[in-house]
């Protein structure tokens, strides 16, 4: 959500139009962008509640902005920040009409740490915050009912996401929902230039540090916050069997969060210790070198209200491979990658299998999934996008 709003705001300048972001502070000095100003306000480090003073700092600090330089939209973010309806009228009535962002539902949080349950991920309870989404989902869906009841417009990051808020929250007949999925920045995320000798030495170092080498290894490459709901459990035992038929592959998990040591103790049991890596996270022109470097990009999440991950791997000519449930197959389909079914540890394994085994058909889709993003999934194409909604929020 932060880098949407960063890159959303730099590509809204560079179309002439002035932006404030009113964030959570303790995140570090945000980089300068000319023409945004970035204000920083307290809230309480408590799971789930964070949304709610957060909110309440953040709706003071757009008050006092406003009577000093008035401002002519508010976009919200949610579920990041809970607002009640009486505070969303009070912005409203004292400041500016309401374009709310639905980046997923904690509702749609809950069910996929149930599937994850289920699907006997590894300490589904054991993260505070996974705990109170469990606890307290219910609650606090309340303010996202008060968000597409007194939004002037709402746009969900995918079809799903707006399916989602419509089947559980019954917005009104007038509800104004659009749909526009984010994109990615293109210019970090790009494939791979072989005639570039230093895109070519990191490449070749990259699958030498992880023990892929030029004899039909593979290198398969999972990004994302270690946490049960985004399946890396599931995705273990999906590699393990991938073993029988490619043993020549190898994995790289890149992600922060509690779940480590406990992923590494799995992969150990599962006999593949030896070839899973599980890096702590990095900086994100490393990341992206390792994007391009892969030859294969696996997304098992058990939830998503879009979902980036799979589109940076697509932006770096690089296949995915996700689950055919939510939102990824609004982006991701057999021309740039395959879909297994989720929580399915034989479809992952054959689904994985089969990208790997056709490189020429593989390259191929490489090439499809950046077209396809630079198409479909840019900032440049969110910034006009958004530009039109503010637009109709403020007539």
């Amino acid at each position: 959500m932060g880098s949407t709003v960063f890159h959303l705001s730099a590509s809204l300048v560079e179309r002439g139009h002035r932006v404030t972001v009113i964030t959570r502070s303790g995140g570090g000095d945000p980089p300068p962008q000319q023409g945004v100003n970035v204000i920083t306000v307290g809230w309480a480090k408590i799971p789930m509640e964070f949304t709610r003073s957060y909110g309440r700092s953040a709706l003071r600090e757009l008050e006092k902005l406003n009577d000093s330089d008035p401002v002519d939209v508010v976009h919200l973010h949610c579920p990041m920040i809970s607002w009640s309806e009486s505070q969303f009228r009070r912005c409203t009535e004292n400041v500016a009409p309401v374009v709310s962002s639905l980046h997923g539902s904690w509702l749609g949080e809950r069910d996929g740490l149930i599937a994850a349950n289920k699907a006997r991920e590894a300490a589904v309870w054991a993260n505070p915050n996974d705990l109170a989404i469990l606890l307290t989902a219910g609650r606090y869906a309340r303010f996202e009912r008060a968000a597409i009841h007194e939004s002037s417009i709402c746009v969900a990051n995918s079809q799903a996401t707006k399916a989602d808020f419509e089947e559980r929250y019954g917005p009104p007949e007038s509800w104004s929902c659009e749909v526009i999925h984010w994109g990615v920045d293109t210019s970090m995320f790009h494939p791979l230039d072989r005639d570039a000798s230093d895109q070519l030495a990191e490449y070749n170092e990259n699958r030498s540090r992880y023990g892929v080498s030029e004899d039909g290894s593979k290198l398969i490459l999972a990004v994302g916050r270690l946490a049960a709901r985004k399946g890396f459990g599931t995705l273990l035992r999906g590699f393990a069997k991938l073993q029988e038929k490619a043993p020549e592959s190898s994995l790289v998990i890149v992600g922060r969060g509690h779940l480590r040591r406990r992923l590494r103790r799995q992969a150990a049991r599962l006999g593949i210790g030896d070839k899973v890596t599980i890096e702590p996270g990095m900086p994100f022109e490393r990341l992206a070198s390792l994007f391009r470097s892969a030859d294969l990009v696996v997304y098992p999440s058990f939830y998503e209200g879009q979902g980036l991950i799979p589109l940076e791997a697509m932006s770096s000519g690089t296949p995915v491979v996700t689950v055919d449930d939510g939102p990824l197959p609004e982006m991701v389909d057999t021309t740039v990658g395959a879909l297994f079914s989720m929580g399915d540890i034989d479809s992952m394994s054959d689904s994985m299998e089969s990208e790997l085994r056709d490189d020429v058909a593989r390259r191929k889709k490489g090439a499809l999934g950046r077209e396809r993003v630079m198409a479909s999934f840019t900032y440049e194409g969110n910034a006009e996008s958004f530009e039109g909604v503010y637009s109709r929020a403020i007539s």
